[in-house]
């Protein structure tokens, strides 16, 4: 389903502000590892916004996610008071792993075995 341009609106202030929060609060480095958000996606009615959640060198995506859940209170009631003036309500956030890297580098080897078993040939 395509997005409409208040939901690319949204998302794009959302991911923006998002970001700014986890820097101040200290969640963008986790277990030595960078968490970064990988995209915001809202519903048409702007009631639920999904972040994917990018890791990178982090120990333990679960550990890391639950820890970032365990702060969403605090990053909402933050986000919140950010984008008072551009939305009437504010959407509840749920946090998800981006999977998209791994899932890139698993076809991509799968690729290289076919292309090596084809040389073999």
């Amino acid at each position: 389903m395509l997005e409409g341009k208040r939901q690319k609106q949204v998302a794009g202030l959302l991911n923006k502000e998002l970001s700014d929060i986890f820097q101040r609060l200290g969640l963008n480095m986790i277990d030595g590892g960078m968490v970064s958000i990988a995209g915001v996606k809202i519903t048409p009615d702007l009631f639920d916004a999904r972040i994917y959640l990018s890791f990178f060198k982090v120990k333990d995506n679960d550990a890391a996610l639950k820890k970032i859940e365990e702060h969403a209170h605090e990053i909402k009631k933050e986000l919140t008071g950010r984008v008072r003036h551009q939305l009437r309500s504010m959407p509840k956030l749920t946090f998800y792993i981006d999977d998209t890297l791994e899932y890139a580098e698993k076809i991509e080897k799968l690729f290289k075995d076919i292309n090596d078993k084809d040389k073999k040939s």
